[in-house]
């Protein structure tokens, strides 16, 4: 699978209609498109930072979808919107939830890597991070994205609450780390969000 995020900063005071706004409509936007296959909306309000991905069963489906809905995203984001970056990446490993978990919250990981190491972040992941993840109470789910061309790579990790995603980060440290050592890649930053929406149909 194919996912289309983005991440989008502004004004703290103005991040509550943005919010509202995409949390009405994305859904319904997104899912009229072909090959549409999950949505999270994530949120910081204290510093104004929104995040969202959308996930997508082919390249060309993520392409036509971002060419019909990007006039429309545009509008939800403003006025509160100063930057915009918006990546593509694809989904090597997914341990998606089975359904969303209300009060639920996001830690996020970027990283870069060499593009010849590709397949040994992977198999760190998934072999040695993941079941590790899995373990500490409170884990929903998770997933690495990359970005191959550009030697880039996110790793997203659900929690069922914001007193589990605490918790968690000791161990998540532990885990992270072995990963990073073992895949050979460089962090360059982590965030945690608030879940304000999380859209998982069933896979077909």
């Amino acid at each position: 699978m194919f996912v289309r995020t983005g991440y989008f900063t502004g004004d703290p005071d103005l991040i509550g209609g943005a919010l509202d706004g995409l949390s009405a409509e994305a859904v319904g936007l997104l899912s009229a498109q072909p090959g549409y296959r999950g949505f999270g909306l994530f949120a910081n309000r204290e510093l104004g930072i929104i995040t969202m991905g959308s996930w997508w069963d082919s390249r060309q489906a993520e392409r036509d979808s971002d060419a019909a809905l990007r006039g429309r995203r545009g509008e939800l984001l403003t006025p509160f919107a100063g930057t915009v970056t918006v990546d593509v990446w694809e989904a090597v490993v997914a341990a998606r939830p089975a359904e969303p978990v209300p009060g639920s919250w996001f830690r996020l990981a970027k990283f870069d890597f060499e593009r010849s190491q590709a397949e040994r972040i992977v198999t760190a992941f998934r072999d040695q991070a993941l079941p590790a993840l899995q373990r500490i109470p409170g884990f929903l789910g998770g997933s690495m994205l990359l970005n191959v061309e550009d030697e880039r790579g996110a790793v997203g990790g659900l929690f069922n609450s914001r007193e589990t995603l605490d918790a968690s980060r000791g161990p998540v440290a532990e885990a992270r780390a072995r990963a990073v050592a073992a895949g050979g890649s460089t962090l360059r930053s982590l965030e945690e969000f608030e879940v304000v929406l999380l859209d998982l149909p069933r896979q077909p």
